[in-house]
């Protein structure tokens, strides 16, 4: 969320006539000869894998650096970032054959990525990917010529755009003599395994990474019940007040390796667990954040938000120089005198109308970082402390600068543990947190996806974004909120725990704003299949919680036009 009004965010422009390149390459190399691998192929490419950090590499203008996570095998990866007019090229001189096919293949994530080789001695080749919220492989194959002895492979981003991470490049064909990666070895067994949270018919765990593993099997009783690329898993279909005993192997091309150490863990009673239905809240509900500072939008205080909300998340927490903590601090000067005690006063009397106001952790600037056990209990205990200060009913996420799906989840099931089954966690991702299921962001809504109330998506300051059905739609149109929730909907969410999150007016965002009646149009496009644009869910979503916008500050600077139109909407929903 934005704390300066008017600052818009890069747009992801699509580079759309690179684009048509990059296919029209792909579908020549489709009809290309690619030869059948030999026992002798190897990976020619050295340092492969960037765990001898940027050794045998070379990057543009000092865009390049490794970094630990996150990684899509070992210990390292790339991540390099474009600035400027350089779009952090990073290069590679591999040894090759003359008149040999090679297929080249990287790991990616993040911003816009190219894969290329040039040199080639026939014709040079890319291909490229848009943000990838998870690690995804780019693939491409070039065939030397006649007295190609070398080729350079390269990486590279975008002007403009954010930062790419890569891992685990190959240049795979004949022996060129250069030498490159040994062959990997079976990677050694997890450690650290433990159960971070039950309910009456699921288990979550989360274990350290493997040097050199690209996933990991979990092995209920002895049999093998789910595979992860992370290092934590949630097993659900368990049954009620029952132990069960847990394992973890490491797995890549080599093999897997040994059983961890077993943990056991007891499954809660069928009376146990949740306040992820939201407790005291409508079956449809309508979020806004209040602004605990001035920056053009109109001054509030908690009691000025209309009686349309029914979560009120206060913006926001910040963090402390303590790893993982947060602190709340009320700008009384810039709200105009507005003391603590008038504050936690407004917060009962919202309360005793039905409301729930929470604390919201983050935004756009905001650095709190949960990344291991002991920042993920100071988390956990200064939230809480937070809740028993102010009287707030949960908390919000909204980290706009990454989040560690073992910790996070670690850090909420504490926090559910103190303040027990009516606490309400709600989260505000940006679209590309919630583009796949392996995204740090959705990774922790489905680990505590007994305990969480709603996930807000941030449906704006992005640019053009991919669809459920695999298509590019633009922002601000009623085929955007509606595909895009969709993701969350068929990715494992249940409805009651997906809102579609709008600026309230065009000055609440740098782009993306969409009229109430659009957002009206898409909330009864998922619940009835009514107000669609081109695209259609395949079924109805009835139980969708609702709307959220940013921030009730701006829309009562527009006259609460938001709030107006999209409120009695959503509370009319069947």
């Amino acid at each position: 969320m934005d704390r300066v009004s008017g600052i818009p965010r890069p747009g992801r422009l699509r580079p759309l006539r690179i684009w048509s390149g990059a296919v029209t390459a792909a579908l020549a190399l489709s009809f290309a000869g690619t030869g059948q691998a030999s026992a002798a192929d190897v990976n020619n490419a050295k340092n492969a894998g960037f765990e001898a950090g940027l050794g045998s590499w070379t990057c543009s203008a000092g865009s390049g650096t490794t970094v630990s996570s996150p990684v899509h095998s070992g210990s390292a990866a790339l991540k390099a970032t474009p600035a400027g007019q350089d779009n952090a090229q990073c290069t590679q001189s591999v040894a090759v054959k003359p008149n040999s096919t090679y297929t080249l293949t990287a790991w990616v994530q993040g911003g816009y990525t190219y894969l290329g080789a040039t040199g080639t001695g026939t014709t040079d080749v890319s291909t490229w990917t848009p943000d990838s919220p998870g690690w995804k492989q780019l693939s491409t194959t070039f065939t030397t010529g006649s007295s190609t002895t070398s080729v350079t492979v390269y990486l590279h981003g975008w002007y403009g755009q954010a930062a790419y991470y890569a891992d685990d490049v190959s240049v795979y064909g004949p022996d060129g003599g250069g030498g490159g990666d040994p062959a990997p070895t079976v990677p050694a067994a997890p450690t650290g395994l433990s159960a971070t949270g039950t309910t009456s018919s699921s288990v979550s765990l989360a274990w350290n990474t493997v040097s050199n593993a690209t996933g990991y099997n979990v092995y209920r009783d002895g049999t093998k019940v789910t595979s992860v690329t992370g290092t934590s898993a949630t097993v659900t279909g368990l049954a009620a007040s029952t132990s069960y005993a847990f394992q973890v192997t490491a797995v890549n091309a080599a093999g897997e390796s040994v059983k961890s150490a077993t943990v056991t863990a007891t499954t809660a009673g069928t009376g146990g667990g949740g306040g992820g239905s939201g407790s005291g809240l409508p079956k449809h509900a309508v979020t806004g954040y209040w602004q605990n500072f001035n920056n053009g939008a109109t001054v509030q205080k908690i009691s000025d938000v209309p009686s349309q909300y029914d979560i009120i998340a206060v913006a926001f927490a910040d963090a402390t120089t303590t790893p993982g903590a947060v602190t709340f601090n009320l700008d009384s000067a810039g709200l105009g005198g507005y003391t603590a005690d008038q504050f936690k006063a407004d917060i009962r009397a919202k309360q005793a109308a039905g409301k729930k106001v929470v604390v919201s952790v983050g935004g756009q600037n905001g650095t709190v970082s949960v990344s291991d056990p002991t920042s993920a209990a100071n988390f956990a205990d200064s939230v809480y402390s937070l809740m028993q200060t102010y009287g707030f009913d949960g908390v919000d996420i909204d980290l706009e600068n990454g989040i560690n799906a073992t910790y996070m989840s670690q850090a909420l099931r504490a926090l559910s543990q103190k303040a027990g089954p009516s606490l309400i966690i709600t989260m505000a991702p940006q679209t590309i947190d919630m583009q796949s299921t392996s995204a740090g962001y959705f990774q922790t809504a489905l680990n505590i996806k007994d305990i969480l109330t709603v996930v807000n998506t941030q449906y704006y300051n992005s640019g053009s974004m991919l669809g459920c059905d695999g298509k590019v739609y633009s922002q601000g149109s009623v085929d955007f909120l509606t595909a895009l929730a969709c993701i969350q909907l068929e990715g494992g969410l249940s409805p009651s725990q997906v809102g579609l999150g709008v600026p309230a007016s065009p000055s609440g965002a740098g782009s993306g704003y969409v009229s109430p009646t659009v957002v009206n149009n898409a909330l009864d496009c998922l619940t009835k299949l009514t107000g669609c644009g081109s695209f259609k869910p395949s079924k109805t979503y009835q139980d969708l919680r609702g709307a959220m916008t940013w921030s009730t500050n701006w829309d009562a600077a527009a006259g609460n036009a938001w709030s107006n139109t999209v409120g009695p909407h959503v509370h009319a929903l069947p």
